[in-house]
């Protein structure tokens, strides 16, 4: 078995603690571990760092091969452009296919936190029996907590049996992030489940998908696998891999399969895609104020922050669930419940060529 986690993305919506240079899977925002550090650390016992591939950009491989130093550095899998999840998924495919024939492979997000390992490892366990045994695509449910807008939904179909303790269903549909009227539609109805964008899978199911749904992508695939480990590789990834499509692997497989299957679980998963996110598995005092970095705060008559500060005290008095966060060049104040829009604030940085900051 292998895992492939995928290490790509910008992390705008942590922004000013996110940069371009230092995405939010480089940073330690959840734990004194960075993000992608804790991602591995979970797998490892099911999966030894040998059998770990890192898809990333150019831009983090150096310091991911730093915090990663039990990964082999030619595990640090490098594309040359951003070509979204089908054609990131389908590289580590090649790689793995050339390395190993054919194995299973266990595709995972690096910027998820999740609160109880071991379950995590043992609902992979059982997707993993699931994808070899039906040879078909594997997702993760997670059980929503409520009408989440930022989330996908998976849509539970029939039963396809046990895989140890953990129920395996047919996938019905797949729905992109809905709006609150139909989010609350999906939670009502009992069977839907929100999208993890964890796949377990054989490395030929998934080619062999990406081959019948996405064509132009798997000949750009078979001619990159026919290089490697040879004088042309990294020509040919550079020059094969800028032609390739931009989609990503829902949108362009796993929306149109037709075996495709999730595990509804529970392991306090948590995406981290904000500061609200942040919040919400934080501890708390007993006002609902979190408190992140190493620097002194002070709250006077104050609840529901979220405050954030490695070197500057940081004070607050009468007010009442606002976002804080302090960098050396940076402050960023924003009402909680609204910090899906920061990616605003990198947008307007963007336009204004102050590149320093971004």
């Amino acid at each position: 078995m292998h895992a492939v986690i995928m290490a790509g993305g910008r992390g705008t919506r942590f922004w000013p603690r996110s940069r371009e240079k230092m995405p939010k899977h480089l940073l330690d925002i959840v734990s004194e571990r960075t993000i992608i550090q804790e991602t591995v650390d979970r797998i490892k016992p099911l999966i030894k760092p040998d059998n770990i591939l890192i898809v990333t950009g150019k831009k983090h491989a150096r310091e991911l091969i730093k915090q990663l130093p039990d990964i082999p550095v030619q595990n640090i899998i490098i594309e040359p452009v951003g070509r979204n999840t089908a054609a990131c998924i389908g590289l580590a495919a090649v790689h793995i296919q050339k390395k190993a024939k054919d194995d299973i492979m266990v595709v995972l997000p690096s910027d998820h936190a999740i609160g109880n390992p071991k379950k995590y490892r043992t609902v992979i366990a059982a997707a993993a029996r699931a994808a070899r045994a039906k040879n078909a695509l594997v997702t993760i449910g997670i059980q929503p907590a409520g009408p989440h807008t930022g989330f996908g939904y998976l849509e539970g179909g029939t039963s396809e049996g046990r895989f140890g303790a953990e129920e395996v269903l047919h996938v019905a549909s797949i729905r992109e992030k809905p709006d609150l009227s139909l989010a609350r539609k999906f939670i009502k109805s009992g069977n839907f489940y929100w999208n993890s964008g964890m796949f377990i899978w054989k490395a030929s199911t998934i080619l062999g998908e990406i081959e019948q749904y996405l064509p132009e992508l798997y000949s750009g695939l078979m001619t990159i696998r026919d290089s490697l480990g040879n004088a042309q590789e990294t020509q040919t990834l550079s020059r094969v891999y800028r032609q390739l499509p931009s989609i990503s692997i829902d949108y362009g497989v796993m929306e149109k399969a037709k075996s495709v299957f999730v595990i509804p679980a529970e392991f306090g998963w948590s995406d981290v895609g904000s500061w609200d996110a942040l919040w919400d598995i934080s501890k708390k005092d007993e006002k609902g104020n979190a408190v992140r970095g190493n620097a002194p705060v002070i709250l006077e008559d104050t609840s529901g922050a979220l405050v954030y500060s490695t070197k500057k005290l940081v004070a607050l008095v009468g007010v009442k669930d606002l976002i804080i966060v302090e960098t050396k060049d940076a402050l960023l104040i924003c009402k909680r419940g609204q910090s899906q829009d920061v990616k605003k604030i990198v947008d307007a940085l963007e336009a204004k060529k102050i590149h320093q900051l971004l």
